[in-house]
């Protein structure tokens, strides 16, 4: 969920950074702003395994750490898909149900979701009471030749009392409220908006 939140590094050099800037130089490419950010590596049990480098934990071979993705509903039982902005570095222009990113050292699931919440979404706390944990497991996906996604993806729930949103568009570049029984019944008829992964296995595992 490679979304632009996330823990600003010290100014000063920081030799994993570097080699993290310096391999996407050498590359011919512009390092990307996530560069000097950090993710929080974790074994198969979630358990916490130190900081890692958030560029270098989505290339390469990928290092695993922690991560979420929050399914946003309103009171009918549609979700809201929302697509991932065209700057994305990973799943760019696909549709998540509906944020995902990464806790920073020391935050809950539950306070980086709010936190995501409100920034890519403008959702505020007082549109809901019922934000939960449902669900948790460990993926690994590729995509294209950018990188890939190596999480332990707790999953979170939330259903909106009052719907006003008031997306980013760094962030978000479209939104659209669908069935969600429907969508899983028929997946085939929602192919055209290419979901992301994380989202379609927390999908199929809610409907197991």
């Amino acid at each position: 969920m490679s979304t632009d939140e996330g823990r600003s590094a010290s100014t000063e050099s920081d030799p994993e950074t570097d080699s993290a800037e310096s391999a996407a130089g050498a590359q011919g490419e512009v390092p990307h702003k996530n560069a000097r950010q950090d993710v929080i590596a974790v074994d198969e049990n979630d358990e916490e395994q130190g900081l890692v480098n958030r560029l270098e934990a989505h290339t390469g071979d990928g290092i695993r750490h922690r991560a979420f993705t929050c399914l946003v509903f309103d009171g009918d039982g549609r979700i809201l898909l929302a697509q991932r902005a065209p700057n994305k570095r990973l799943w760019d222009t696909h549709w998540d149900g509906t944020v995902a990113s990464h806790p920073v050292e020391g935050q809950s699931q539950k306070d980086a979701t709010k936190q995501r919440l409100e920034e890519e979404l403008g959702i505020t706390p007082d549109q809901y009471s019922d934000l939960r944990v449902t669900d948790k497991f460990e993926y690994k996906r590729y995509y294209e030749n950018a990188g890939l996604e190596w999480e332990v993806c707790a999953v979170l729930k939330v259903t909106l009392d009052d719907t006003t949103l008031d997306p980013d568009e760094e962030e978000i570049a479209g939104m659209l409220w669908v069935d969600y029984d429907h969508l899983h019944d028929h997946p085939s008829w929602y192919r055209q908006l290419r979901l992301c992964p994380w989202f379609e296995i927390a999908m199929r595992r809610d409907f197991a």
